[in-house]
């Protein structure tokens, strides 16, 4: 048994008390047994503790020490004074401190509310119609141009052709506006042939319509070329905020030292900033400072009320002009005075702004090349030191588009010096005409100087013709060609030679252009119009129930109209060919109380879409947007906001591609194909139908109205539905709206045989019968059935 003691021992043991001071509880007889044990304990683990630490030490030493001399650092640098660290802040406020306080407020961001025009209820929120107005955004330049009556049909037509691709605005102010004024040209006159006041109420023009909308506004004369290229990389690394007078400075006669106003001919800048201080002093300077030159008039108000005079170099930046002496030859213009100077004075004929504008495209171009060499070269010096060396031809150019599905397939055309054998009316062969030719013609030339550039001074190459020629074009890098030449190759001793060669060249997508068109909405309210005939009354119950589902329960804003086509022979008939279809009709308006099925009525032996389209567009007004379609169809809210948005009034029609389901008849005897969530598997684009239509009813009248008055004009003696009886025949002869058709998958069509009418084009009945036969279905369903109907015939 334990005795009292070691009862004792083992308590302070559980205790957890410190092993160092557990030989005061042992008991006696053990005490002498812990007096041995523990010294050696001790001594083993302060060796362990610092082998452990020993490594740590100098780390540990050295945030010791360099906290202590950084806070040493700190308490000298602040001292007494109690000063902090501004850092970035800091900085800013000495930005501040150098420029005034109006002039640092247009850095800030500001709330700008647009404000409610009087008389309106203010239940309606009023917005802009453009993000940009609402946040206040300015563009960067405007140009103002004074010109002249006597040359603004010259040398005002040749500053609009050189410089209006690069400014955003430009406007042309004279004192008397000639005879006819030049199309394409914003010219404003101002009544008064004094330079003095032409130059006032120039500015006063400014402060009215320019001020609140731009920058940076670049004032000079009709009779000095401007670098446009130039004019606004100055301009993008100005900042507009300080007042700013920048041009090529001159001295007034008579005038005080370091009075400079800007020389007029060579253009000068204004910032916004400037015409703001300066707009309180244009009366003033109008009736005390008189002078002959409008440019010595603007300098001389500028430094009498602001102190300002003109700067050549503002921001490290310089303006230069080139002065251009009379019967100089352009091509001998230094490179760099012609690509630095951002005007060149005086222009004395329009042919010389042509030709400098030339010589500044050569110089443009020469360096652009030399760059994209230089980048070629780096990339193929780079793709060697990565994972995928592989560089697509042409260096630096996006690789081909990779189709990631059966209807992404990019197909090659063929074609010859004068024919093409794909043609968009389905015909095998066509003459290459316009364009198509002029760019046959381009890639040819291109060919033959590439490989007399690259062969040069040993072989010399003449094209002699052109055996196989192929193209494509790629969404992602441009216009693709494949030619197999026949050359005749000259060597450097006049040796003769015959030689087959093929070539592949690119001609890259350029730079990408927003083209302005017409505001348009998804708002607006679209009318359906289905036409139908006896033979169609099937198909009308899949058609609405696919209108209920897709545009009544989404509550779309559209309208149905129904145009019944009765026959001719139908009039003493007492039964009626569309009862059943009427029924239907009322059940699904007794199902949407909000919903009003129009029926009208037409009697003839072959309808067409123009002579339904006329009776239906008397009925509505003249901004009503229609949406022709057929039994068919099955569309869908994405086809209908398509239609919205690409047909514009005045402006463009949509004739949208549908996907045609193939014959299912056909489709059965191909292999079951794995299931698969693409809905568009059994079909295809119909390019040659264009049943469904998107236009608005004042577009058609007008066509309309042009085609019959070009009929009476000609004595035709046609009825009203013979020649062009198809919407799409219409819109391309009697209308200049852009017409634009385009793949619609959103908008399916239903299997059926059309029947062709004998009262068609013969355009339009061609198109009409290759349609039946494409959706039959395709070369690979049309094999299986025949191979199947082999099989059987054969047992």
């Amino acid at each position: 048994m334990r005795s009292h003691t070691d009862r004792k021992w083992y308590r302070a043991n559980d205790y957890n008390l410190d092993p160092a001071h557990l030989c005061d509880y042992a008991p006696p007889r053990r005490q002498r047994l812990c007096a041995r044990m523990w010294p050696p304990f001790h001594s083993v683990t302060s060796a362990s503790l610092l082998g452990l630490l020993r490594p740590a030490l100098p780390l540990i030493l050295g945030l010791s020490l360099g906290c202590s001399l950084s806070l040493l650092h700190v308490s000298l640098i602040q001292g007494d004074s109690g000063e902090q660290c501004l850092g970035k802040a800091g900085r800013f406020l000495e930005v501040q401190e150098k420029y005034p306080k109006k002039y640092t407020d247009n850095l800030k961001p500001k709330i700008i509310p647009y404000s409610r025009p009087p008389h309106v209820l203010p239940s309606k929120v009023l917005r802009t119609r453009y993000i940009q107005s609402e946040l206040g955004f300015r563009e960067r330049l405007s140009v103002i141009v004074l010109s002249s009556r006597s040359t603004m049909n010259t040398l005002a037509v040749g500053v609009n052709r050189t410089l209006s691709p690069h400014v955003s605005r430009l406007l042309f102010f004279t004192a008397a506006r000639a005879s006819k004024a030049p199309a394409g040209m914003e010219v404003i006159t101002l009544g008064d042939e004094r330079p003095a006041w032409l130059m006032y109420h120039t500015l006063r023009y400014m402060q009215t319509h320019l001020l609140s909308g731009y920058d940076w506004f670049f004032i000079t004369q009709d009779d000095s070329y401007t670098n446009g290229y130039r004019l606004q990389d100055l301009v993008a690394h100005l900042s507009p905020a300080p007042p700013t007078y920048l041009g090529r400075p001159m001295e007034f006669i008579g005038g005080q030292d370091g009075w400079q106003y800007c020389h007029g001919g060579s253009g000068f800048l204004l910032s916004r900033s400037l015409l703001l201080s300066l707009v309180p002093h244009l009366d003033f300077c109008r009736s005390d400072i008189l002078s002959p030159r409008s440019d010595e008039w603007l300098g001389r108000c500028l430094q009498d009320c602001l102190g300002l005079a003109c700067m050549p170099k503002y921001q490290n930046l310089h303006f230069t002009s080139l002065d251009l002496a009379r019967n100089t030859n352009v091509e001998n213009l230094a490179e760099e005075s012609v690509r630095e100077a951002v005007s060149v004075y005086p222009v004395r004929d329009p042919v010389v702004m042509y030709q400098l504008q030339r010589r500044l495209s050569q110089i443009r171009l020469h360096r652009t090349y030399s760059r994209i060499q230089q980048l070629q070269a780096e990339i193929r010096n780079l793709s060697s030191w990565t994972q995928r060396d592989d560089v697509f031809w042409p260096v630096g150019i996006n690789p081909p588009f990779s189709p990631t599905s059966r209807f992404d397939l990019l197909t090659w055309e063929y074609f010859t010096e004068t024919h093409t054998y794909s043609c968009h009316d389905g015909a095998p062969k066509c003459l290459l005409q316009g364009v198509w030719l002029l760019d046959v013609r381009q890639i040819l030339e291109e060919a033959v100087e590439q490989l007399n550039g690259q062969y040069n001074p040993f072989l010399r190459f003449h094209l002699q013709h052109l055996l196989n020629g192929y193209r494509r074009f790629d969404p992602t890098r441009g216009m693709e060609y494949t030619l197999d030449l026949l050359l005749q190759v000259t060597t450097e001793r006049g040796h003769v030679g015959v030689l087959n060669k093929r070539l592949s060249l690119l001609r890259p997508l350029g730079r990408v252009e927003i083209l302005p068109m017409p505001y348009v909405t998804e708002a607006t309210r679209a009318h359906f119009i289905l036409p139908l005939v006896p033979t169609d009354t099937a198909y009308v119950t899949g058609f609405l129930d696919a209108f209920a589902t897709n545009m009544l329960d989404t509550q779309e804003n559209v309208a149905l109209t129904v145009v019944l086509v009765y026959d001719l022979g139908s009039a003493g008939h007492t039964t009626d060919a569309f009862e059943e279809v009427r029924a239907v009709f009322s059940e699904l308006e007794r199902r949407f109380s909000h919903l009003h099925i129009e029926q009208v009525k037409v009697r003839s032996e072959s309808p067409s879409q123009v002579g339904i389209m006329e009776v239906v567009s008397k009925k509505h007004p003249r901004e009503t947007l229609f949406f022709l379609v057929s039994a068919w169809s099955e569309v869908t809210t994405e086809a209908v906001n398509r239609c919205r948005m690409n047909a514009i009034k005045a402006w463009q029609v949509f004739s949208p591609v549908h996907y045609q389901e193939f014959s299912p008849d056909i489709v059965r005897h191909s292999f079951d194909p794995p299931s698969s969530p693409d809905p568009l598997k059994n079909g295809h684009f119909d390019h040659f139908s264009s049943s469904e239509f998107c236009f608005y009813n004042s577009d058609f009248m007008a066509a309309r109205q042009k085609m019959l008055s070009e009929r009476v004009e000609r004595e035709e003696e046609e009825d009203e539905e013979g020649g062009y009886t198809e919407l799409l025949e219409l819109f391309l002869h009697f209308s200049e709206l852009h017409v634009f058709r385009a793949l619609e998958p959103a908008l399916v069509q239903r299997f059926s045989l059309r029947p062709c009418s004998s009262h068609l084009s013969g355009d339009g009945y061609h198109r009409c019968v290759l349609s039946n036969l494409e959706s039959l279905g395709s070369r690979s369903h049309l094999a299986m059935a025949l191979f199947e109907q082999e099989q059987t015939n054969s047992t």
